[in-house]
């Protein structure tokens, strides 16, 4: 550290940072519109001008490092002149529109002026006029009159984006910021250059008109899209959700968020909602609905066993919600027949029992090593992780991908295996790094690893949903051998990581354990199942051969999602009762016996679980549509109707409930999770110095449109807690225990304003808890199943497939600001083969596979290999019409229409 006087006050900073971020830091607040904490400083704006003794002028603090010794003023007159004079300048054709202007109310160039302004104008003349709005993308509109050229939104597309969609043109008074001709600002992440505009210049489509600042209330929460789960401030007016603004959380996702979870809340009021229960497609009341949910319940348990009856589906909702439907599958009927992921995922005890990695570690590993799908599709906001760590720290990327992809020109060595052939290339890998021969690429990509100090991340994920699972498990169990590796998820549902963790996977209990480790669930469950249950696929087949009798669909569109349509449909045409429990009516759950409809995102209080197992707060904002239920309050009525009650009133007290049932969360509280500044990551007990706790929990505007978070200063450093073991089932000692064995934040009404108190567990408290052995937690086993490949046939192509950001879910399809952005399918061949068809780009081919067929528009994609066709999942034509997910590869024939 180095010491800064600013203003007559010696701080303490870091070599090489900003003057302006250092003086942030500490209080003293110098007025900018170009500086950005996540962009390179360009110094444009000239507002940071500042005095620095011993340098001429008034150089900008955005771009001047800080050094020892270093003396600055802020506030002399010369800075107060130079500020004057930048602000008039900003002001001459800047239109006074602020009355109509959608930045009103929250615009730093109102702010600035306001505060460090001369207070009035001495020109007269006619300002500047453009033509406007200019729609440069489907969903942001640009005032050029507004325009101040700070070039945020244009660094923002190039810098952090990677799409350089829209650049300065012109020249002096003249010059203007406009996407290129015939190409619209098509980036996934357009929104955020709305949000950090320091003017009304850029709007969003959606807003434009909508609300006042004033006028919104605001709770942070998580996005729901995807399994990032971004950091964001939701915001209504009349019990309407009409604004998600990124919260800049370091840990995730640094403030950004894509388009589609940027607007794609706007289903939470669609017209197309089921608002009420239903019964044989009849609008009944709750209590007629629950009791004909429970008697098919009953009845099948009953007449054939627990094990007729299955649940698919449960990472749209809570970890709450999870945790309860896993009781009432697991520990009330006594099925283990339950599946969160609908056949595109990775097994349970893989995600769960890896060594697993933050997204902060790609910054600073050895390599990223790419096993997953397109991360631009499905999982944006890691893709600009990913895309950080390559271009920013230099961190190498080794690909594992078939075809190319959103990172592929980031990637410092493609390995490119054909499908289904990842296991023996990662096996070629750790070869080549334990001085084995391998061949010319991948003996590069070894060597690169070598020479580099650190832990390798691999982001794990299923590339293709166009195979099975077991090359993706083979490379990874190829990849676990090494000593410093660690896996970073990239699973896509929301909230898929916290249904697993809660337990809706078979085989799998709350808390990272399997069903061999239930004495701690059964220390509050009637039940517990002994034996391992079907997967997705094993339950839908189940349900052909009659087996299964009973399916509770949870939130889940298998015909849509399971990557073997044909499959998904016989199974549901085949299964004698279907129950369901969603927010919309689709093709899986229109002949289900019982609809319940379930609360929605911004309806609900709780917490999630992200891809690198961080446990969050979501928060309720607006009420729900018509009478929807928590999925958790269903789960506990039907429970309650097979005899078990619940004695859950509270989502805190599922929480809590969750926390004395689950080994990895010991140590945790529903206090803890709503204090801590970027939440828990699991196990609890493995990453206690990484807690850090929020000074209060009230939002603070940054200026800029965003709701920030001001963490304490003692907060950035470890806080050393000491967490106890796992709670006793004794009761009476629970409740002389209290909260015991878990990180607090003190009660008292006056925190400390320089440093978080944190309560350790006293002696007392400690000894009433029994101790859990840490040897409970899964781990996982490396056992990789082989991997046999199907013949290649010579009229035909292998099918890579995977999912595609703007798909044909509800989100998407009762989103009216996105579902314009959904593009046509299309099938992505080599030259090579598109030139072997004698075809040109977009002819429309057949494409047919032993499970479907259909015509489809075919066009030529460089860096696919020969021999390998591309198509996105989804839609009427997606490769889900095609794939047979019996084999271990999908080959299909494309061929000209005659």
């Amino acid at each position: 550290m180095i010491n800064v006087t600013i203003d007559g006050k010696t701080v303490e900073a870091n070599p090489g940072d900003l003057l302006i971020k250092v003086a942030q830091e500490n209080g003293v607040y110098i007025p900018r519109f170009c500086w950005h904490d996540r962009m390179k400083p360009v110094g444009m704006c000239r507002m940071c001008l500042v005095e620095v003794e011993g340098i001429r002028g008034l150089p900008p603090a955005c771009t001047m490092p800080v050094a020892e010794g270093m003396v600055c003023h802020t506030e002399t007159p010369a800075v107060k002149q130079a500020q004057d004079d930048v602000l008039e300048f900003l002001l001459v054709n800047h239109p006074l529109d602020c009355p109509v202007c959608d930045r009103g109310g929250e615009c730093p160039l109102q702010d600035t002026t306001l505060a460090f302004g001369p207070g009035e104008s001495r020109f007269v003349e006619e300002k500047r006029h453009f033509e406007k709005p200019i729609p440069i993308s489907d969903v942001v509109l640009l005032d050029r009159e507004r325009c101040i050229q700070c070039a945020r939104c244009t660094r923002f597309a190039d810098e952090i984006a990677g799409d350089p969609l829209i650049s300065f043109v012109d020249r002096g008074g003249h010059t203007q910021v406009l996407n290129h001709p015939d190409h619209p600002f098509a980036s996934y992440f357009s929104g955020n250059v709305v949000q950090i505009c320091p003017v009304g210049a850029l709007t969003a489509k959606p807003y434009r008109f909508r609300a006042r600042p004033w006028d919104l209330a605001t709770v942070e929460t998580s996005c729901g899209q995807c399994a990032v789960q971004c950091r964001g401030a939701l915001q209504s007016s009349s019990n309407r959700l009409v604004r998600l603004l990124g919260v800049d959380s370091d840990a995730v996702n640094h403030g950004w968020l894509c388009d589609k979870g940027r607007y794609g809340f706007e289903y939470v009021h669609s017209d197309a909602r089921v608002r009420e229960p239903q019964l044989d497609g009849k609008t009944v009341s709750w209590p007629q609905a629950l009791d004909a949910a429970a008697d098919a319940l009953r009845s099948a348990r009953d007449l054939h066993g627990a094990e007729s009856i299955a649940f698919l589906g449960g990472a749209r909702g809570t970890n709450e919600d999870a945790y309860a439907i896993a009781r009432l599958a697991k520990g009330v009927i006594g099925t283990d027949n339950v599946d969160s992921q609908l056949g595109d995922g990775l097994p349970a005890e893989l995600i769960l029992g890896v060594n697993r990695a933050a997204i902060a570690d790609l910054d600073t590993a050895a390599a990223i090593v790419l096993l997953a799908p397109d991360l631009k599709e499905a999982l944006p906001v890691l893709h600009l992780r990913l895309r950080r760590a390559a271009l920013e720290c230099n961190v190498p990327i080794i690909d594992f991908s078939s075809v190319p992809h959103g990172l592929t020109r980031e990637v410092t060595h493609a390995l490119a295996p054909l499908p289904g052939e990842q296991g023996k290339r990662a096996e070629q890998l750790v070869g080549a790094l334990n001085g084995n021969a391998a061949d010319a690429i991948v003996a590069a990509a070894a060597a690169t690893i070598a020479g580099r100090s650190g832990n390798i991340v691999v982001v794990l994920g299923r590339s293709n949903l166009a195979e099975r699972s077991d090359a993706t498990v083979q490379a990874a169990a190829a990849l676990a051998g090494l000593a410093n590796v660690k896996f970073l998820s990239a699973l896509r549902r929301g909230n898929v990581h916290g249904a697993l963790e809660a337990g809706l996977a078979p085989g799998i209990l709350p808390g990272r354990v399997t069903i061999e480790h239930r004495d701690a669930v059964q220390q509050v469950w009637r039940t517990a199942p002994e034996v391992p249950g079907l997967d997705a696929e094993g339950i839908l087949r189940g349900a052909i051969d009659g087996t299964i009798k009973t399916l509770v669909l949870v939130g889940a569109d298998p015909i849509a999602d399971f990557p073997d349509r044909a499959l998904a449909i016989e199974a549901l045409n085949a299964v004698g009762t279907i129950i369901a429990l969603d927010g919309f009516g689709n093709a899986s759950n229109q002949r289900a016996k019982v609809m319940l409809p379930v609360t929605m995102f911004g309806e609900k209080s709780g917490t999630t679980t992200n891809l690198e197992g961080r446990m969050q707060r979501v928060n309720q904002k607006v009420s729900p549509e018509g009478i929807a239920m928590d999925d958790w309050r269903i789960a506990s009525e039907i429970a309650l109707r097979l005899g078990d009650d619940f004695d859950l009133e509270l989502v805190d007290e599922i929480t809590a409930e969750m926390i004395k049932v689950s080994p990895a969360l010991a140590g945790a509280t529903p206090a803890l999770l709503a204090s801590s500044h970027d939440g828990v990551r699991i196990p609890v007990r493995e990453h206690a110095t990484e807690i850090k706790v929020r000074k209060n929990n009230a939002g603070l505007l940054d200026g800029e449109g965003a709701v920030s978070w001001e963490p304490i200063k003692a907060d950035v450093e470890a806080v050393d807690v000491e967490l106890a073991t796992h709670e006793s089932a004794d009761e009476s000692a629970d409740e002389s225990a209290g909260e015991a064995g878990a990180a607090v934040i003190d009660s008292g009404e006056t925190p400390s304003a320089d440093k978080a108190t944190i309560t350790a567990p006293t002696a007392e408290a400690s000894a009433t808890v029994a101790p859990t052995a840490a040897s409970v937690l899964l781990t996982w086993n490396r056992i990789a199943p082989s991997v046999s490949l199907p013949g290649r046939d010579a009229y035909a192509v292998r099918l890579v497939s995977g999912p595609a950001l703007y798909d044909h879910g509800n989100a998407v399809n009762a989103s009216a600001s996105i579902v314009g952005l959904r593009g046509p399918s299309k099938l992505l061949v080599s030259a090579a083969d598109l030139q072997r068809l004698g075809v040109t780009n977009g002819t429309e081919v057949h494409v047919a596979s032993a499970k479907g067929a259909f015509n489809i528009a075919v066009h030529a994609a460089r860096g696919i290999t020969q021999g390998v066709a591309q198509l996105a999942m989804g839609g009427e034509r997606g490769a889900n019409a095609l794939i047979d997910v019996g084999s271990s590869a999908t080959d299909v024939r494309v061929e000209t229409i005659q």
